[in-house]
């Protein structure tokens, strides 16, 4: 990897009046340059090597090597994907159950989406068109038996 290779390198030299700390690298013309530094900034350079080094190694042990193919991914899916014909025929059928609701009788397909999509149960709607529960679940159960009926006409030859 490119950033990998360094552009600079650093160099502890031990001298009768201490130690001193230099850095040393090209600039982009590929002239040599070399700074003396203070300790604290080489021992800051140090750890900032000593993090990427690690980082580095951390993306290397978790990074996938093998090749990503839609094989390998579906394998490993929870849930494969849907061909094309099922996706089709899935939407052919949402089409036609929504087209046999809307065929009901107004009061069977207001009560039956009621209770379906909105989640309300036989007393609340029967609370809401000032009737009882049990005409509300006949009403309802009838719709179903009708989209049964409905859909297994066209759905089962």
């Amino acid at each position: 990897m490119a950033y990998r290779v360094k552009t600079y390198s650093l160099r502890e030299e031990a001298a009768e009046s201490g130690t001193r700390y230099f850095i040393s690298f090209k600039d982009g013309q590929g002239d040599y340059h070399e700074l003396e530094v203070s300790e604290q900034f080489f021992i800051e350079f140090r750890q900032m090597e000593r993090r990427n080094r690690n980082l580095l190694q951390w993306d290397e042990r978790h990074r996938e090597f093998s090749e990503v193919w839609d094989e390998t991914l579906n394998r490993r899916a929870l849930r494969l994907p849907k061909s094309i014909e099922e996706l089709i025929i899935e939407q052919e059928r949402s089409e036609l159950f929504y087209r046999t609701i809307a065929a009901l009788p107004e009061i069977q397909r207001w009560r039956f989406l009621l209770y379906y999509e909105y989640d309300y149960n036989y007393y609340e709607i029967a609370a809401m068109e000032h009737c009882t529960a049990s005409s509300v679940g006949q009403s309802i159960i009838r719709a179903k038996e009708k989209i049964k009926a409905q859909m297994k006409k066209y759905l089962c030859p």
